[in-house]
């Protein structure tokens, strides 16, 4: 439902394309006091709305710079692209200013200061928040969120810290400034040496923990004195098990540190339970976690390189092919500690190559949309403004204001983006192996962040011919079967000049 206040809210003058963004979608949720909790990822801004049923989707899908919205029983996901996201959460934020303890009842915000038309509201949210979790609420679903959400933080230092160390590399190949290299090396090489730290503090504040015990514990995995430890009859080694060895470090102490405040005298709370907490989980994590995530990680690297190495082709057009759909409902975070478990193995990730060719599919597609629907002006600006984004590997701004409204070429792209794995995976049958280094970044900014092992100049020359057959069957299959008779307009074209 959309309030009162839209009008105004609306249309109160912003000095800058983001803030006039932010100011459109505010009311468009619901007013300040309906927002409950702000962040955002690469390129969604992710509001936690106290009464998500308040919030007008049609309308928000046409505000200036929407590119989409998805939502979810964890948030309400409102797809802004990449840079522009993170300007409009900031001046979003600075929107919000101080809220009421109890928004469900906050007059200002409320299409009626009728308590008796406030309480119809709240219990018709409630319904459909309940009806929403019955429905979404899968345990695959939920599992793949709470996980999505302990590894999103951490993207920016992964891409950071990856060029950096493509950077780096080319520079110790190419034997070009000597005395700069090291220092690289300890720039980009710092964050993953610690990242099970991250990773534990993140872990414990997701599932209710306290983040400070969930890293202290999770640092167990990391530190050097592991090595005198022996378990199972194995000596343990600093890092082993890597990310999925803090994960599960940082659940066992968050389940500790509940057992036990309900359990301790609050007088000795402060003392007995952060002791109890850091002591079981750490004696659980060395003589039982470490080991066992060191088993899975292995596996982990050993299926991932048997199931190119053996189904090549097959496995990249499934790959490639299904990318796309996870990306639309935001799962694709759940494959960030697998991404992260090869590279602490291998070096590179031999997974996001494949992947990024589904961006590729999406590139040829809208490239046939925009040949075909020539006379469609608003559908050719959306595509100009969205495809250097996509060529750079950032497809959501060309599915949600290209493919999606129009339908079959989300299902084209899909194709294209299948073609494409299939090649990738094609070589990786013959045993050339292409990997990134570093995860974020794909289309042809993955470029300074290829690795394999056959050399550079062989991984890019593979890499490059998986994005042109990309680029062509999703430009083919567009082009033949991607266009209906009457295509309609897209939902949320942006504006060109729109930067928020």
């Amino acid at each position: 439902m959309r309030t009162d206040s839209s009008s105004s809210s609306a249309s109160s003058p912003a000095s800058s394309p983001a803030a006039s963004t932010a100011a459109a979608i505010l009311p468009l949720v619901g007013g300040p006091a309906n927002v409950v909790s702000v962040a955002h990822c690469m390129t969604r801004l992710r509001l936690g709305l106290a009464d998500p049923s308040r919030a007008d989707e049609e309308a928000l899908r046409a505000v200036p710079g929407v590119l989409g919205v998805v939502v979810d029983d964890a948030s309400y996901q409102v797809v802004l692209g990449p840079g522009a996201v993170t300007t409009v959460t900031a001046a979003f934020e600075k929107l919000l200013g101080p809220r009421p303890a109890d928004p469900s009842t906050d007059p200002s915000t409320d299409p009626s200061t009728d308590p008796s038309t406030a309480d119809e509201l709240i219990a018709r949210g409630e319904e459909l928040r309940a009806a929403r979790r019955r429905r979404n609420a899968t345990p695959l679903k939920t599992a793949l969120r709470r996980l999505a959400a302990v590894f999103v933080p951490l993207i920016p230092a992964l891409i950071g810290c990856g060029i950096l160390a493509g950077v780096n590399g080319l520079l110790l190949n190419a034997g070009w400034l000597p005395g700069l290299t090291p220092a690289l090396t300890a720039i980009a090489s710092g964050f993953m040496a610690l990242i099970a730290v991250f990773v534990g503090h993140h872990t414990a504040k997701e599932f209710g923990g306290t983040p400070i015990l969930g890293g202290a514990v999770a640092a167990i995995v990391v530190h050097p004195g592991v090595a005198k430890v022996t378990a199972f009859g194995v000596t343990l080694a600093p890092g082993q098990g890597g990310v999925l060895g803090a994960l599960a470090a940082a659940l066992l102490a968050t389940r500790v540190e509940k057992w036990c405040r309900g359990r301790v005298p609050q007088t000795l709370d402060v003392l007995l339970t952060p002791t109890v907490t850091v002591l079981v989980a750490g004696l659980g994590t060395l003589y039982g976690l470490m080991y066992a995530a060191g088993e899975v990680s292995s596996a982990i690297g050993t299926a991932a390189n048997w199931l190119l190495a053996t189904t090549g082709p097959f496995a990249g057009l499934v790959l490639g092919g299904l990318f796309l759909p996870l990306v639309m409902l935001g799962l694709h975070q759940a494959l960030i500690p697998l991404h992260t478990t090869l590279i602490a193995q291998q070096g590179y990730t031999v997974l996001l190559p494949v992947l990024a060719m589904a961006g590729a599919g999406q590139v040829g597609a809208a490239m046939a949309v925009y040949v075909r629907l020539r006379h469609d002006t608003s559908i050719r600006t959306t595509i100009r403004s969205a495809l250097p984004a996509g060529l750079l590997g950032i497809g959501e701004p060309l599915v949600y204001g290209v493919s999606l409204p129009l339908g079959r070429p989300f299902l084209t792209a899909c194709a294209g983006g299948a073609a494409g794995g299939a090649f990738v995976g094609f070589f990786a049958l013959l045993g050339d192996r292409v990997g990134a280094t570093a995860i974020g970044p794909s289309g042809w900014a993955l470029f300074p962040l290829l690795a394999g092992n056959r050399g550079l100049g062989i991984t890019a020359a593979i890499y490059a011919g998986g994005l042109l057959t990309g680029y062509a069957v999703g430009f083919a299959a567009t082009y033949v079967f991607g266009i209906p008779d009457r295509a309609p307009a897209p939902t949320a074209a942006p504006s060109p000049t729109d930067n928020g």
